[in-house]
């Protein structure tokens, strides 16, 4: 619409996950990129330069009224103390997950969220992927039947640096909790019950430090339906992300999305490319539809989906994910 004024969004975060949003915002028609702040003043300076933005302090972001929203792409760490600050100034907030590493503190902002009634989107970004939206929508629609069973698969190219995998509190909470979400979207169902496995595979240091990267995790829905979630950090032919949904009616497939869509077919068979290397491309086109849902709501009001309270519910699961790893039992769910 002519005249619209276009959101001021500040930017919090120049790593790897700050660019995927800064080059977002900077070629969304309806947003500006108001400003990156970041301690790595050279990275932030780098980031704004690229994108015609300038880099400021969180004071200043904070105080300033044109900012309307910001977009948190920082260590996780910071991500507590980021969202105080935005609802005591009254600004809107997309965050990436996680919203803390502990259930304490995301039972606090959860409430601190409420309360204030600020617009807040938590960065599930699935749920805005093309693929998973067609198959929630069809599975909506009935095209399999009531579902049966719901088998999600997800597998990274390679394992992260162990230093990550320690600070990020392992693959349950940093990969397996997409897929707990994935799994309460789809079915629309809060699980009664969680069994996990899980293994390590791929490098010594991560058995050393006390963590797993191979799991297997079966959810229980109160209508019957059964969730198998299966993750490994080590995938040889690319990023791996595929679903299956088999109802009483049929079966819907999510494949994976390749590199191109070009086979090549011979006298002795036929051949593809790999899936996408890795999150980056396979979800391009799910961080620009988040961002621009983001802005519509800002624009129009109403709720965002996913909230905090599903960053809440999710990481719930994946902790009694690690109770039932731990204890070889099923964990019930409240």
């Amino acid at each position: 619409m002519p005249g619209r004024k276009r959101l001021q969004l500040a930017l919090f975060g120049a790593g790897r996950m700050g660019s995927i949003h800064a080059a977002n915002i900077a070629t969304h028609p309806r947003a500006v990129l108001a400003a990156i702040v970041d301690p790595n003043i050279e990275g932030a300076r780098a980031l704004a330069e690229t994108f015609q933005s300038h880099v400021r302090s969180a004071t200043d972001v904070f105080d300033d009224p044109a900012v309307d929203a910001i977009v948190i792409a920082s260590a996780a760490s910071t991500h507590p103390e980021l969202i105080d600050q935005a609802l005591a100034r009254g600004k809107a907030v997309f965050c990436e997950k996680p919203l803390a590493r502990d259930l304490d503190t995301v039972r606090s902002l959860v409430a601190a969220v409420e309360v204030a009634g600020t617009p807040f989107l938590l960065a599930f970004n699935r749920r805005f992927d093309p693929g998973f939206a067609s198959l929630a929508s069809r599975l909506r629609e009935g095209k399999a039947g009531a579902p049966e069973l719901v088998l999600l698969t997800s597998r990274d190219p390679r394992p992260p640096p162990i230093d990550y995998i320690v600070a990020s509190g392992g693959i349950l909470r940093e990969t397996t909790i997409h897929d707990i979400d994935m799994a309460r979207w789809l079915t629309g169902e809060e699980p009664d019950s969680v069994y996990a496995v899980g293994a390590a595979r791929t490098d010594p240091r991560i058995a050393a430090a006390g963590h797993v990267d191979t799991v297997m995790v079966t959810l229980t829905m109160p209508s019957g339906t059964l969730v198998s979630i299966n993750n490994s950090l080590r995938s040889a032919y690319g990023y791996d992300q595929r679903a299956e949904i088999h109802g009483a009616g049929g079966m819907l497939q999510l494949g994976n999305v390749l590199s191109t869509p070009v086979t090549a077919w011979n006298a002795d068979g036929g051949s593809s490319d790999r899936p996408q290397p890795f999150f980056l491309e396979r979800y391009a086109d799910a961080y620009r539809r988040e961002l621009d849902y983001f802005v519509n709501r800002l624009e129009e009001g109403g709720a965002m989906s996913p909230g905090a309270a599903d960053g809440l519910r999710a990481l719930e699961i994946a902790e009694a994910a690690e109770e039932s790893m731990r204890s070889g039992l099923a964990i019930k769910l409240s």
